[in-house]
């Protein structure tokens, strides 16, 4: 983002984007506005209020702005609402940066985002960025754009000019998980893993939201934020779990506001139904041991099996 952004530029980036993006938006020296998280409402507000009144003090125009969101949020669970996200950046003659960290590999019909969630057009995100230490189980990471932009960060990125290259195991790993999501390595094994991860993502969802648990985030999301509210909980809900066999990812305060610390849970297509099952035993005794089960919503009733497994 340094390499691409400057003093008289502005960045419009969501409340609850990831620290990484926040510290680039930072060292660019760019202003930043911050917009309510996925509200589009409140970006449409700063976007006509950076066009109308353009810079502080000499209200010239903003030599550039920069929309930042991400395509699934970590800790929210969120899917951003990009086709009006896109609509917006039109609108107003804006750039649009795209995180798809968490999305990439996870969502859409072949896994290839939250781009392909939506149908949108590739072409409308000037710059999309992920990693390929989640889906990929690799390291390292990317950045997509037109030639134009790819060939300036080449030119003017520090990670570029002072970074090492990828060795070469970790560059076959991204290959090889990239020819098995795409199908190009003469099975169906990809095809069948993202459906497989967007069954246990609704299975999963919908047995939490059973026993009376408040989640986060979207529906077909494979980050799955469960509400503990009081930080002492935390603790004791990992305890608790790990004693069952079950470990647990809690996010407490600063990453998350005082009384909004969470579990976090990440589905996998390699999860099987079993899993699942054993994991939610665990989830359900330990959440009436520490009284976690705060929803007053009416409970849905699904089937007791959840359905049926895709892979069978």
């Amino acid at each position: 983002m340094p390499a691409l952004m400057s003093k008289g530029c502005l960045i419009i980036s969501d409340e609850l984007n990831h620290a990484s993006l926040i510290l680039g938006a930072r060292l660019s020296r760019a202003s930043i506005r911050v917009f309510k998280h996925n509200d589009m409402k409140s970006l449409e507000e700063k976007l006509r209020e950076a066009v109308v009144y353009g810079q502080h003090r000499t209200h010239r125009p903003w030599k550039k702005i920069l929309i930042v969101v991400e395509g699934v949020y970590s800790m929210e669970g969120t899917i951003v609402k990009l086709p009006e996200v896109i609509q917006l950046k039109k609108k107003y003659k804006a750039y649009l940066y795209l995180d798809e960290a968490h999305s990439i590999g996870a969502i859409g019909p072949t896994g290839r985002g939250v781009v392909e969630y939506y149908g949108c057009d590739p072409s409308d995100v000037d710059i999309m960025m992920g990693t390929f230490s989640k889906s990929f189980g690799s390291a390292g990471g990317y950045i997509a754009g037109t030639r134009k932009i790819i060939d300036h960060l080449r030119t003017h990125s520090h990670s570029m000019t002072y970074a090492t290259s990828m060795s070469a195991p970790v560059a076959q790993q991204i290959i090889s998980s990239m020819k098995i999501i795409m199908g190009e390595d003469g099975t169906h094994n990809g095809e069948e893993r993202i459906k497989q991860l967007l069954w246990n993502v609704r299975y999963f969802r919908r047995r939490l939201n059973e026993m009376g648990f408040i989640l986060y985030g979207s529906d077909d999301s494979p980050v799955v934020p469960l509400l503990l509210c009081i930080p002492a909980k935390g603790v004791a809900f990992s305890r608790e779990c790990l004693k069952r066999g079950l470990g647990t990812v809690i996010v407490g305060f600063p990453a998350t506001p005082i009384i909004k610390s969470r579990a976090r849970f990440c589905l996998s297509g390699a999860h099987t139904k079993e899993m699942l099952d054993r994991a939610l035993e665990i989830i359900d005794e330990v959440g009436d041991l520490t009284r976690l089960k705060f929803s007053q919503r009416p409970r849905p009733l699904y089937p007791k099996d959840g359905g049926r497994d895709v892979t069978q």
